[in-house]
């Protein structure tokens, strides 16, 4: 693999973001943080969930991402009958070898949109926990790798609505962010009549970067510099999350991961070659909030998830360390000099 200083990677790496997300935002209006969110989580090889009623852009958004990328990409339709075979695939006899032969499903692709997600039966849904976790499928016994760069965006609606389940919680940890589109503001909603009034913008995308790209930006995502005190601080967050009294379950070791890689390509999206706090916490909910589960009582007192991650990050103390080797702590100019815990 050919090897890239930091700088001329970051450099590429701002340069193909920055095609991507104006080619997805010429489809999605008025959502920046909402694609700058998808790149994040593209980046930081993690899969992500998007939830929200129907008709506000969850699908339309996961396929402008998948459309804006040179790569393999398949559609699943979840639907009550949906089998897990459809999805990681089937072994069938094979009369002229007299041998088995392998038919892979549809989550063989570099990018699988998920179209809601929790309509597919528990057992439909668990089919997907190994590629999530693995990016590989166990057929039969035998063990099949899935290509890469490999990310699962998956739509779902509110699970109080009619023909819906429950993700379960072993399936939402493996998903690295929630994120939810919320409806469109006056101006975007005029401006979308005007864009899709006619034909489906979808229509006349192009992929504006390739798969190897893309697998090159995500190298230089992964030696973005965290400090020990940034680190020390993604932990404290999600530790904390274990022993608040307004929740049940809290946040798994893999959240923890999933917080530092998102933050680090967070951290390289903006041109820095170093995290700071500041990544971390705009990203501890759409992190972590999908996999708490609140108490009966704070469900009474209308207590969500989003609002206790919220609480965690007023009371935890901001590190004040310097974020890279190189720069000095009392620097003011970094944004990461003395500061007292998060006040909103």
């Amino acid at each position: 693999m050919t090897t890239y200083d930091d700088r001329a990677s970051l450099t590429d790496l701002t340069a193909t973001v920055e095609r991507v997300r104006s080619s997805v935002e010429g489809v999605i209006e008025g959502k920046p943080e909402v694609v700058r969110l998808s790149l994040t989580v593209l980046l930081a090889e993690g899969h992500l969930l998007i939830e929200d009623v129907p008709g506000v852009g969850k699908t339309m958004l996961a396929k402008a991402l998948a459309r804006s990328i040179d790569c393999s990409v398949r559609r699943i339709q979840f639907t009550p009958d949906l089998l897990p075979s459809d999805i990681t695939g089937v072994s069938i006899w094979d009369q002229q070898r007299r041998d088995f032969e392998f038919k892979p499903g549809a989550i063989f692709a570099q990018i699988v949109i998920g179209d809601e997600i929790n309509r597919a039966s528990p057992k439909t849904q668990s089919a997907l926990l190994e590629s999530l976790e693995e990016r590989q499928v166990t057929i039969d016994g035998q063990t099949y790798e899935l290509p890469s760069p490999f990310m699962v965006v998956a739509t779902q609606n509110p699970v109080e609505m009619e023909g819906t389940y429950p993700l379960p919680e072993a399936q939402r940890d493996r998903f690295m962010a929630r994120v939810s589109v919320g409806y469109p503001s006056v101006e975007a909603e005029l401006q979308m009549l005007d864009v899709h009034g006619g034909i489906s913008p979808l229509e006349d995308l192009q992929p504006v970067a390739h798969a190897d790209e893309i697998l090159k930006l995500i190298e230089a995502v992964r030696g973005v510099h965290v400090a020990e005190p940034v680190r020390r601080y993604v932990v404290e967050l999600v530790a904390a999350t274990r022993t608040h009294p307004d929740l049940r379950l809290g946040a798994s070791p893999r959240a923890t991961l999933h917080l530092l890689r998102a933050a680090k390509a967070s951290a390289a999206l903006s041109g820095r070659e170093y995290a700071l706090p500041d990544d971390v916490q705009g990203l501890a909910v759409a992190v972590l909030a999908h996999r708490l589960l609140p108490t009966a009582q704070a469900q009474l007192n209308r207590r969500t998830a989003e609002q206790v991650v919220e609480e965690i990050l007023q009371r935890t103390a901001v590190p004040t360390a310097a974020p890279h080797p190189g720069l000095d702590s009392g620097r003011g100019a970094t944004g990461y000099g003395q500061q007292p815990p998060r006040r909103l």
